[in-house]
């Protein structure tokens, strides 16, 4: 029998294991691992085996370089092949500790030679609206992964939802309309499976829960750890479309004129703080060239550079780029500005959507300045400098 494995992860600590306990029930043969990090001060981090029926077993794994995360790396695929060797283990379920990300993890388990079937955020939409909207930096609030994690509440939140197709959501009695509606505009590609209470199982068939199941589908139909990369990827992310609903609005701006970097500069802090999640690329006239990624939340913008746009590089150089960015590019070309463009994404309640784009249209470039060409452009000060430490 073959091991099939599944992660779990996301902030929200109640709603995770709510979701292990179903998939216990749910599927025979099923073991959860889960690595605790927050002994992590002591120099060890905890792990543990169980089933539905409580722990089979426990050890200790030492930090490595510091980092409680890379002692998870070290950890976990051994204990994974030691599961699949033994060939009773039907399924793996990896739950996450509350600030893992899923993305490393899925690719660390992949690299190890296993499978992974699905990997989970759960979530309780009572805290989406509190989370995304933390500054907090995880190490003030006892969530840092390492000694030099410098990670906020909300970016890493905002990772671990958007990372995951299948979004695991337990019944909340302070959820409303809003909150659900959030939700849905934040990753709208994503499968929702509601969480309930397991129900007892059929002695006589048990099977039958099994087969039943969304939760179990769900996890269990596949996941490509490539595709979902690509799917982060500030070139061909599937960023959400326009929606509005329950008092929650999406907006997408897109244009193909460059901002200028000072007035740009000047609006961060306005545009960062309008709505509770904004993400996308965005094309500077002084680096006209280099394709940057925007990404906002809890009040705090986190910009980078995310390499050449397509249209800056030589055409020798095209089969070295992965075929899912030159298709995204091709979806979006442009015949005289190839790729570059402005495609941002903000969700929120009560967005202003007008506000924004009056407020994004004041940073491009006037119809003088554009016209002064790309060696102009070059010239403007280097206002982003700082913040892409160059």
């Amino acid at each position: 029998m073959s091991l099939s494995v599944v992660i779990v992860g996301g902030l929200h600590a109640d709603a995770r294991r709510a979701t292990v306990v179903r998939l216990l029930a749910d599927v025979p043969g099923s073991v959860v691992l889960h690595h605790d990090l927050a002994t992590a001060a002591t120099g060890t981090v905890v792990r543990t085996v169980s089933d539905a029926t409580g722990i089979l077993s426990a050890g200790e794994a030492p930090l490595v370089n510091d980092c409680a995360c890379c002692a998870l790396r070290e950890d976990l695929v051994p204990e994974l092949r030691r599961l699949a060797d033994d060939g009773a283990t039907r399924l793996a379920v990896v739950e996450l500790w509350d600030s893992v990300e899923p993305k490393a993890m899925a690719e660390v388990v992949v690299a190890g030679g296993l499978t992974v079937t699905g990997v989970v955020t759960a979530v309780d939409p009572a805290l989406l609206l509190p989370c995304l909207g933390n500054g907090d930096d995880l190490a003030d609030v006892g969530l840092a992964a390492a000694a030099t994690d410098q990670r906020t509440v909300a970016d890493t939140f905002a990772r671990q939802l958007e990372y995951a197709p299948v979004l695991a959501v337990v019944d909340s009695e302070e959820a409303d309309d809003e909150d659900r509606e959030l939700l849905a505009q934040l990753h709208p590609t994503a499968r929702q499976v509601r969480i309930t209470a397991p129900a007892r199982a059929d002695a006589q068939s048990p099977e039958l829960s099994y087969a039943q199941s969304p939760l179990a589908r769900a996890v269990l139909a596949g996941f490509d750890v490539e595709s979902a990369a690509a799917a982060q990827h500030p070139a061909c992310a599937l960023l959400p479309a326009e929606a509005d609903g329950h008092g929650v609005s999406t907006f997408v701006w897109h244009r193909r004129r460059p901002f200028h970097p000072e007035r740009l500069y000047a609006a961060l802090e306005d545009l960062t703080c309008a709505a509770a999640r904004s993400r996308g690329r965005f094309w500077l006239a002084d680096k006209p060239d280099v394709l940057l990624h925007w990404d906002a939340a809890g009040g705090a913008l986190c910009v980078e550079s995310a390499g050449p746009w397509l249209a800056s590089l030589p055409d020798a150089a095209w089969d070295l780029v992965p075929p899912v960015r030159r298709a995204a590019a091709a979806l979006d070309w442009h015949p005289e500005h190839g790729d570059c463009c402005q495609h941002l994404v903000f969700t929120s309640p009560g967005l202003d959507r007008d506000g924004l784009a009056q407020l994004l249209e004041s940073c491009l470039l006037t119809d003088a300045e554009y016209a002064a060409g790309r060696a102009a452009w070059k010239r403007l000060p280097p206002a982003f400098d700082t913040l892409l430490e160059v």
